[in-house]
C-alpha cells in the first residue's frame, strides 16, 4: 500500500528535494555575502532582497505544483516545478547582478506558476465532474497537460 501511494508522489517528492537544496543554496550565499561585506553594502542588500523574495513565492509555489500533482498528474507538475526552480535561480543570479537582470526569471517563474495553478483548477474542476456527473475526462485532460507543460520551455 504504500508503495502504491509512493509512486504517484515520488517526482513530488524529488522535486520539493531540490527546492530545499536550493533555498539551502540561497542562505549559503546570504551568509557569505554578509560576513564578507559587514552587512551593510549594496550587493549584501541585493542577495538578502533577492532571497526574501523567493521565500515569500515558495509556499505559493509548493502549494500549486502539490494540488497540480495530487489532483491532475505529477508528472507535468514535477516537470513545471523544475522549470520554476530554474527560473527561481535566473531570477536570484540576476537580482545579484542588477535588479533588471532579475525580470526575465521573474516573469517565467510567473507564467510557470499561473500553469500550475490552472492545472489546479482542471483537475478540481475533473473531479466535481466525476463526482457530481460521473464524467470522467482525466485522461483526456492528462494528455493535454502533458503537452501543453513542454510549451512552458519557450521564452
Amino acid at each position: 500500500m504504500l508503495s502504491v501511494v509512493v509512486e504517484h508522489i515520488f517526482l513530488l517528492v524529488l522535486v520539493t528535494l531540490v527546492s530545499v537544496l536550493q533555498n539551502a543554496f540561497f542562505a549559503t550565499k546570504v551568509e557569505r555575502e554578509g560576513k564578507e561585506h559587514h552587512n551593510n553594502t549594496s550587493a549584501f542588500e541585493r542577495v538578502s532582497c533577492a532571497n526574501r523574495n523567493c521565500m515569500d513565492s515558495y509556499p505559493t509555489f509548493l502549494a500549486v505544483m502539490w494540488c497540480a500533482g495530487l489532483c491532475l498528474n505529477q508528472a507535468p507538475a514535477a516537470f513545471a516545478g523544475l522549470v520554476y526552480l530554474v527560473a527561481r535561480q535566473k531570477y536570484f543570479v540576476g537580482y545579484m547582478g542588477q535588479t533588471s537582470q532579475s525580470t526575465p526569471g521573474y516573469l517565467f517563474g510567473k507564467r510557470v506558476l499561473s500553469f500550475l495553478f490552472l492545472m489546479c483548477i482542471v483537475g478540481i474542476f475533473n473531479l466535481l465532474l466525476v463526482r457530481y456527473f460521473g464524467n470522467d475526462f482525466k485522461d483526456t485532460v492528462e494528455t493535454i497537460t502533458t503537452a501543453a507543460s513542454a510549451l512552458l520551455l519557450i521564452p
